[in-house]
């Protein structure tokens, strides 16, 4: 059970029976009223944002998250297939939609975590950061480089990323998979 004070970015809530996580909130109190919960929540499967308020009196419930560890076998048809990280037979798939841009940064046998409630799996979660080998990459070109100079290199995924001018085909490189961003070259 939580207070409507406990709402707080993170929190995953029972709104209408239905699964929210907050995103953004901030408790309001006018002259003489009780204080108010304002916040912003998104449906943990449907991924729509509304706006609720929760007043001093409400009671919640937390929603059940379960999370449990997998790993990425391959992608076909756009169809992302994966088994559960303990037993090798329990395999499943989900669509390009539920595993997101970042599965561009996906190769087999990756690590993931996967999330659910009541079963159904509604989120991928990479790992933050992943080594991938450059396997296409322009020559340097000289110019100006008074801003640092960069290139767009492909990687073993098939996805393209910016990068500086030094690295090379065959270098590997540490990708963040939240923001899409060469970290460095390892």
């Amino acid at each position: 059970m939580l207070n409507y004070n406990e709402i707080k970015p993170g929190v995953a809530v029972l709104v209408e029976n239905e699964p929210y996580v907050c995103t953004w909130n901030n408790i309001m109190q006018k002259q003489q009223r009780r204080p108010v919960n304002q916040t912003k929540l998104r449906h943990l499967i449907k991924g729509n944002v509304i706006e609720y308020s929760f007043q001093q009196s409400d009671k919640l419930y937390e929603a059940e998250i379960d999370t449990r560890p997998a790993q990425f076998i391959f992608e076909k048809n756009d169809e992302w297939f994966f088994h559960d990280a303990s037993d090798k037979s329990k395999r499943f798939s989900l669509s390009t939609d539920m595993v997101g841009e970042s599965g561009k940064f996906l190769k087999p046998n990756t690590e993931i975590e996967t999330q659910a409630f009541d079963g159904k799996i509604f989120r991928v979660k990479l790992p933050i950061k992943v080594e991938l080998k450059v396997v296409e990459a322009p020559p340097d070109v000289r110019g100006n480089t008074a801003q640092g100079g960069s290139k767009i290199v492909t990687l073993e995924t098939g996805a393209t990323i910016n990068t500086p001018m030094f690295v090379k085909e065959g270098d590997i490189v540490r990708i963040n998979t939240e923001t899409g961003d060469y970290v460095e070259r390892v």
